[in-house]
């Protein structure tokens, strides 16, 4: 049972980050993006994959490495857009 709290967990906090990838996708618009934040958040994430690595826990593997795809994403939305 608690593997699945980890995995609702994992859920919510991963999934936080799609209406950021959408959103910039969508209006192309990264003003309001936060580069400080996404590069501290995708290193802590990147922490938290290689800790879950470590440990062999599923839930933070799989949550982290999504994460951290999407977190990337972000950034290079904002450093891609910001450029054109």
């Amino acid at each position: 049972m608690i593997v699945v709290l980890g995995y609702l967990a994992a859920m919510l906090t991963t999934g936080a980050a799609i209406p950021q990838v959408v959103q910039t996708l969508r209006t192309r618009d990264v003003r309001g993006v936060s580069i400080p934040y996404w590069w501290t958040l995708s290193a802590g994430v990147a922490l938290w994959l290689v800790y879950g690595l470590y440990i062999g826990s599923g839930p933070l593997i799989a949550a982290n490495a999504v994460s951290l795809g999407l977190d990337l994403t972000v950034l290079w939305l904002t450093f891609r857009f910001r450029l054109l």
